[in-house]
């Protein structure tokens, strides 16, 4: 009977690990095969949301490019005095500021709030602490008719009445590239005289995306619509969330109050119990409705009514101080720089930034984990480029990364090479256009005669790249007679193959005369 038992043991873990090992090699193939890519297009966004104060367009993730670099890409346009809601997203982020100016809010959890109010005069707080006493008298009125729950509340904020503070708010501007990691909630703010764009790529293979391959972002406020065109998943995550338990049910139809109004989603606070959520903050039930949104039907991205006011320094001793810290930031400094006083912004769009310089064809500028050690955290990097007209950036292929570009400005001829010589993209990009180079593709660009200006986003902290042509391309590295051997040349043909360029990434072009500057310089 024994012998029975074990022989049966033995074969259900047989059958387990045969089932485990077939599920893993389907995954690794699947894997596999989405970079096994046929062709490549320059693509234009394809989702948009219209809001009151800007809109958020997206490009199909599900395309199979973006599948293989397991990437998500979106472009925020928020109009002046436009603020985009406090959020959150399942991936890490890598921004950039394509126009405009204004500000960024990045919430850290657990560091202190280091701004604060204070030197006020006695008229603007005898004027602040007159408003508060008459939204105070009026909810406490709200608050007999809710119950006792409501007067502790409103007996807490009278025992707890002080100055402002939060945590830092920095500005932002054109050129900024800004890192962001997962689940930290970020708010943006314009207060220019034009609009403020954003391009903004959503790392969804990177190991902190602990969810699965479908980019999320969860708003603290407002209704927000459907980012990325995700309608049949959200209405299969509801449907899967049925026959729960009564307070569950509970739960639901206090969120499918929410979608009679018209919305798709919500913000988080919306799919809790208003009771037990004001409960939670200590606050009236009427404030917890506010903060579910229930009688409002703003999406993401809403206008601010008169100005938006915050802790912030002068403007002088705000450079004064990011100055004194670019001085201190030459390296890891231990946790407290890791996290709460970490670096996470950058400008790469100075010319004084330019690691690669040519009179004739450019300049190009780079960013990794060296520059920014945040990025070691979240293995991203990202390369800006300006072209003059007829220039080429080197045909070149990356190491260790997959690379997204996103044409800023002008337009390009670009053709990217699969591993068996075949072009996969041929085309001309334009200004609004992304395209995806996968790792170890082959991709020349050259810029047309209204220049080319771009942001490439890296899917590694260090990507590394190797050149086809210049001072440091692979064949200037190769010997001579390896060169003549492998293409059927002689030797002093293989010389001038490899002596021929002496740039390194910028190169003019050998069939135009002079290449010009545009007002974008």
């Amino acid at each position: 009977m024994a012998k029975h038992l074990a022989l049966a043991f033995s074969l259900c873990l047989l059958v387990l690990f045969h089932g485990c090992l077939a599920r893993r090699q389907q995954s690794q193939s699947s894997q596999q095969n989405e970079c096994q890519l046929n062709q490549i297009q320059a693509r234009e966004p394809d989702n948009r949301i219209e809001t009151e104060a800007g809109r958020i367009e997206s490009w199909d993730y599900n395309q199979d490019d973006l599948q293989c670099a397991g990437v998500a890409v979106q472009r925020i346009t928020i109009e002046r005095n436009g603020l985009h809601l406090p959020s959150y997203t399942n991936t890490p982020r890598l921004a950039y500021v394509v126009q405009g100016r204004g500000h960024l809010g990045m919430v850290f959890p657990g560091c202190p709030e280091t701004f604060e109010e204070s030197d006020q005069s006695d008229e603007e707080q005898q004027g602040q602490q007159q408003q508060r006493q008459g939204q105070q008298r009026g909810r406490q009125q709200q608050g007999r008719r809710q119950g006792q729950f409501g007067q502790q509340g409103q007996q807490g904020q009278q025992d707890f009445e002080q100055l402002d503070r939060h945590q830092r708010v920095r500005r932002v501007k054109e050129g900024d590239v800004i890192a962001i990691p997962a689940g930290v909630t970020t708010w943006s703010h314009n207060d220019g005289d034009r609009s403020l764009v954003f391009v903004t790529l959503l790392d969804i293979g990177n190991n902190h995306n602990q969810l699965d391959q479908n980019p999320r972002r969860f708003y603290l406020a407002g209704n927000p619509q459907d980012e990325f065109n995700q309608q049949g998943q959200s209405q299969r995550r509801r449907q899967g969330q049925q026959g729960q338990s009564q307070w569950g049910q509970q739960g639901q139809q206090g969120r499918s109050r929410q979608q009679q109004q018209g919305t798709n989603n919500n913000n988080i606070f919306a799919g809790f119990e208003t009771e037990l959520l004001a409960d939670a903050l200590n606050i009236d039930q009427q404030t917890a409705q506010q903060l579910q949104g229930q009688n409002d039907n703003r999406p993401q991205i809403v206008r601010v009514q008169g100005r938006l006011d915050f802790v912030e320094p002068p403007r002088s001793q705000r450079e004064e101080r990011q100055l004194q810290g670019q001085q201190g930031q030459q390296g890891q400094n231990g946790l407290e720089e890791l996290f709460c006083h970490m670096k996470i912004k950058q400008n790469i769009g100075k010319p004084s930034m330019a690691d690669v310089f040519s009179p004739q064809a450019g300049r190009i500028s780079t960013l990794n984990s060296f520059s920014m050690p945040i990025l070691r955290h979240l293995r991203l990097s990202a390369e800006r480029g300006f072209l003059y007209n007829n220039a080429i950036h080197s045909p070149h292929w990356n190491l260790n990364a997959h690379e997204i570009v996103y044409v800023i400005r002008g337009s390009a001829r670009v053709q990217v090479v699969n591993d068996n010589g075949e072009t996969i993209l041929d085309d001309q990009v334009r200004q609004g256009q992304l395209f995806v180079v996968p790792q170890n593709h082959a991709v020349l660009q050259k810029a047309m005669s209204n220049g080319y200006e771009y942001i490439a986003f890296k899917t590694d902290d260090n990507a590394m790249m190797n050149t086809l042509a210049g001072r440091t391309s692979v064949l200037r590295a190769l010997p001579d007679v390896v060169l003549a051997n492998a293409y059927q040349m002689d030797r002093e043909q293989a010389r001038n193959l490899k002596y021929n360029r002496q740039e390194t990434l910028a190169l003019s072009s050998s069939r135009s005369s002079q290449s010009q500057r545009y007002w974008w310089e």
